[in-house]
């Protein structure tokens, strides 16, 4: 009986390639936020998504069991059995979600490989998110081609950072450097903005100034904005200051689900 990554004549091949090259450069990027679950199979040698994402919202923080089975009804909507890519907003350490600031406190010490590979019945690599979509945008995006020191912060529910030089992408956990007696992100993140209803040269001035405090530490030489934000960088960026040139991420909010089926096929 094949296994999951195996599987070749029939619904994989057939529906997001041909044959089992085409397999091994695909793989399913699921990205865990702080209100859904998003997923789509990616073709990683292109980064394009082989179809229409498909999004689950978690209003209310899910248990892992729970959380699992929202990843197990993404990986069926595309009748998956492949590898799986999963970006998580938290601190990893191999198999091991650390933290989980903005998700269920169960998460902190979960083996996520096994508990997300026992749900899916796939080969599941786990990274954080920030990090995933750095991996894209250094990749297909905003970063493509540059290999000065690039900081990359991904707007949300929380705030996800990652350093990249050299092409060689560091998880980072900026979000959560003590700014005003708190954690930054619960300034600077996007569900702060909505809690305080700032209008958006308000948030992007503040937003500009965090982002001077972390230039003063890192001096990056790009700064590239993503998460569901971006599409809308025309309002801020006006009134955010920064030293370094500031772009918004290419791949918008589908980075971390690129980025996650990239770690997928990078650490099979």
């Amino acid at each position: 009986m094949a296994t999951p990554t195996e599987r070749t004549d029939t619904g994989i091949a057939n529906s997001y390639g041909e044959g089992e090259a085409a397999n091994r450069m695909n793989a399913l990027g699921i990205d865990i936020g702080g209100s859904s679950v998003k997923g789509a199979p990616v073709n990683t040698k292109t980064g394009k998504l082989l179809a229409e994402r498909h999004r689950i919202a978690t209003p209310r923080h899910l248990s892992p069991v729970m959380m699992a089975r929202v990843v197990a009804e993404i990986a069926q909507h595309f009748q998956w059995r492949g590898l799986i890519g999963m970006g998580f907003p938290g601190v990893i350490q191999g198999p091991h979600i650390m933290t989980s600031a903005n998700l269920h406190p169960g998460f902190i010490g979960c083996d996520a490989v096994k508990l997300f590979g026992k749900s899916t019945g796939c080969r599941v690599a786990l990274i954080n998110d920030a990090a995933a979509a750095a991996l894209a945008e250094m990749r297909f995006g905003a970063g493509r081609g540059f290999k000065g020191k690039t900081l990359l912060l991904t707007l949300g529910t929380g705030v996800g950072t990652a350093l990249a030089h050299g092409g060689v992408v560091t998880p980072c956990e900026l979000g959560h450097l003590v700014w005003k007696g708190k954690s930054a992100e619960k300034f600077v993140a996007v569900s702060a903005r909505d809690r305080e209803e700032l209008s958006w040269e308000v948030w992007g001035r503040r937003l500009g100034k965090y982002i001077r405090d972390l230039e003063a530490l890192l001096w990056p030489e790009r700064i590239i904005i993503g998460g569901g934000v971006s599409a809308k960088h025309h309002k801020f960026f006006p009134h955010v200051e920064t030293r370094a040139k500031l772009v918004p991420a290419k791949l918008l909010n589908r980075a971390g689900i690129v980025g996650a089926a990239l770690w997928a096929v990078h650490s099979r």
